[in-house]
């Protein structure tokens, strides 16, 4: 698997067409038709749909599309940190692990603000799901974790890592806010095409997976407000990101993080359901484990224990951008 065929499909998913794709790839057409039946066959599904004109992705290529972007922007942006720490190299490397949605949005725009508060500082983000992310806090292989925790859950979200052996000492501080809004496409006046007020109807839901922190966190909140109203699971993903795409082609409403589908609003790809009783309030918290830290990390955090809300959390407006 080659990742050059991924930036052909993002060619052709920007182009509609293949010969245009072919030229911004710098290959002929037939070059990158093999290329994309190559990636196709890695798949093993069918990613372009070649009976519509112009040619467009399938749902399965939206989605494996998304995922290849994120995955090619970190190892792009791994290389250049590798680089940079071999040019300088008694600089230490902060790790940061977070949930695929924060580091999408909420990751890039905070280590800015922060860096122009504190100090630039050569960093790297390993994106994955909560569990994996406080595995590797907790052997030492990431300095800091930023997660999602509900704010009206006393639970810490560390303990939703069910690991096989005992938890380190973890403290955790807030840096920012978000919050689970429900959305779904628009129909044609702008209006959503769902009506979470109309009891007698049963709508497909895009729901996290059972292992996902985040259907921990919207479980008793829709069992609670939806009480007299059915919600019919249509798709299970643990990726913010998948139920986005899903929920942009009208196949369901999905509870998602505002920041991650602010752009998708303001665009008119997405519109929030008004009622504000369905949306739910979210931290971002930073975590560290206190058995693993160096000098720059212990001043990192001092920092951040005395100046979390001066200047480093970003207002929705920021989010919106």
């Amino acid at each position: 698997m080659d990742l050059n065929w991924f930036r052909d499909l993002t060619h052709l998913a920007k182009t509609a067409n293949f010969s245009q794709a072919a030229v911004m790839s710098n290959v002929s057409q037939p070059t990158l038709s093999r290329r994309i039946r190559a990636l196709e066959s890695w798949a093993g599904v069918t990613l372009v749909d070649r009976a519509h004109q112009p040619v467009c992705l399938t749902d399965a290529g939206k989605q494996i599309l998304e995922a290849a972007e994120q995955a090619i922007s970190r190892l792009d942006s791994e290389r250049q940190q590798i680089l940079d720490a071999q040019s300088v190299p008694d600089q230490y490397i902060v790790t940061f692990g977070a949930q695929h949605s924060i580091g999408w949005r909420f990751y890039p725009k905070w280590l800015q603000a922060f860096e122009e508060a504190y100090k630039p500082i050569l960093s790297r983000l390993r994106a994955d799901d909560l569990p994996n992310c406080l595995r590797d806090l907790c052997d030492g292989h990431v300095d800091y974790v930023i997660a999602y925790q509900a704010k009206e859950q006393g639970e810490p979200v560390e303990r939703f890592a069910q690991l096989d052996k005992p938890l380190p000492p973890l403290e955790s501080i807030s840096i920012g806010s978000d919050v689970l809004v429900p959305v779904c496409k628009p129909r044609n006046d702008g209006k959503p095409l769902f009506d979470l007020d109309d009891a007698s109807v049963e709508l497909p839901f895009l729901n996290y997976g059972q292992d996902a922190y985040l259907a921990t966190v919207i479980k008793p909140s829709i069992q609670s407000a939806l009480s007299t109203r059915k919600l019919r699971t249509v798709y299970e993903n643990s990726m913010a990101g998948a139920l986005r795409i899903r929920a942009r082609d009208g196949l369901g409403l999905a509870w998602l993080p505002h920041s991650l589908v602010a752009p998708d609003i303001n665009a008119g790809l997405l519109c929030q359901l008004e009622n504000p009783s369905w949306s739910i309030p979210l931290d971002i918290r930073l975590s560290r484990n206190k058995l693993s830290s160096n000098p720059l990390t212990r001043d990192i955090w001092a920092y951040l224990s005395r100046r979390q809300t001066i200047p480093l959390v970003l207002d929705r407006s920021e989010l919106d951008d």
